[in-house]
């Protein structure tokens, strides 16, 4: 008998689980012993009452809103390219940005009503404006900003009412970036947790991916003689996608983990490579056409490869309890220290 086997006074102690080995130092007497004593408390498992995911997934579509994300964010980026061009004197620049940004921003809205069911539960979202909610400031902005690039593509086809397509590009080019950045804010204030904890570098993950989208659709439908800001705007974009979606990675520890497997795994890697490639090309074309389509193929499959990854990384936080219940006990206990 040890002295831990004994009290102070002498009598030796007989409760249940003092002589009991536990922790790191247990496992060692253990093996030394070879008694093949069974830890006193089971590894934890996260799990819920009746087996149910502690939140209840997104039942979004991913088709519908990985589309309607990355479609907003080329509009978005769009008119802001089409702005420089107009300003610069780059009509062959100008017309695609300004016709890309109206197709975009219809096909967005068209898969957001999809996704919601019928059209008056868009119009229900228009009956207040409640400005901590970034769905309810999201409807406004995209009731504002599409009548205004359906004007500069309209005027811009009619070749009339110049004066008017001028000042509805100036108007779009001023509200595309909260349109190209919205979702991400929309994203992060929800409880899934891959998407809320990376509230801080999402907006400029989502704004990185717009760039390398609209300037993947300028390298495209432009003349290479007028694609030079569409070539600056790709390197850019893509500098800034990537290394916000690394930094936000390494910051947000576990949340991080879905981002690294199975299909949003897939979608990431392919976005990162076709992003980065789309780039390089890029800045090789020049006055390539060849080149140039290459770039801007690769870019636009990159964007919505990003988002696609996105969306189903946070769907599986959202299955997965120990994504909601580790950060919550390590926040509990920081703050108890």
């Amino acid at each position: 008998m040890s002295e831990s086997d004994v009290t102070r006074d002498g009598v030796q102690d007989t409760r249940p689980g003092r002589q009991a080995p536990t922790g790191a130092h247990a496992g060692r007497r253990r093996r030394r012993r070879g008694r093949g004593e069974q830890p006193m408390v089971p590894d934890a498992e996260f799990s819920s009452y009746y087996g149910k995911p502690v939140l209840n997934k997104p039942t979004w579509e991913p088709l519908d809103i990985a589309g309607y994300l990355y479609l907003g964010g080329l509009a978005g980026a769009s008119s802001l390219l089409a702005a420089g061009a107009q300003a610069t004197n780059r009509p062959g620049l100008a017309a695609p940005a300004k016709l890309g940004a109206a197709g975009a921003i219809s096909l967005s809205l068209a898969a957001l009503v999809h996704d919601l069911g019928r059209p008056a539960r868009f119009l229900n979202m228009l009956r207040v404006l409640k400005p901590t909610s970034p769905m309810s400031v999201g409807s406004w902005l995209l009731t504002a900003y599409a009548p205004l690039t359906l004007t500069a593509a309209a005027t811009q086809v009619a070749g009339r009412y110049r004066l008017l397509g001028s000042a509805a590009t100036l108007g779009a080019a001023a509200l595309g970036p909260a349109v190209a950045t919205y979702t991400a804010v929309l994203l992060s204030d929800t409880a899934v947790p891959s998407w809320h904890e990376g509230y801080r570098e999402l907006p400029f993950v989502f704004a990185g991916s717009a760039a390398t989208a609209a300037s993947g659709l300028a390298l495209a439908a432009a003349p290479a003689a007028e694609a030079g800001p569409a070539r600056r705007l790709a390197a850019f974009g893509a500098a800034l996608e990537l290394g916000a979606f690394r930094t936000m990675k390494r910051r947000m520890g576990l949340a991080a983990e879905p981002f690294e497997q199975g299909k949003s795994h897939l979608w990431l890697r392919a976005a990162e490579l076709l992003t980065a490639g789309g780039a390089a090309l890029a800045l090789c074309s020049g006055r390539d056409r060849r080149l140039a389509l290459a770039a801007g193929a690769a870019l636009l499959t990159g964007s919505a490869a990003l988002r696609f990854g996105v969306f189903h990384a946070g769907v599986a936080s959202a299955e997965d309890p120990k994504y909601t219940v580790v950060p919550q006990r390590e926040r509990l206990a920081a703050r108890g220290r």
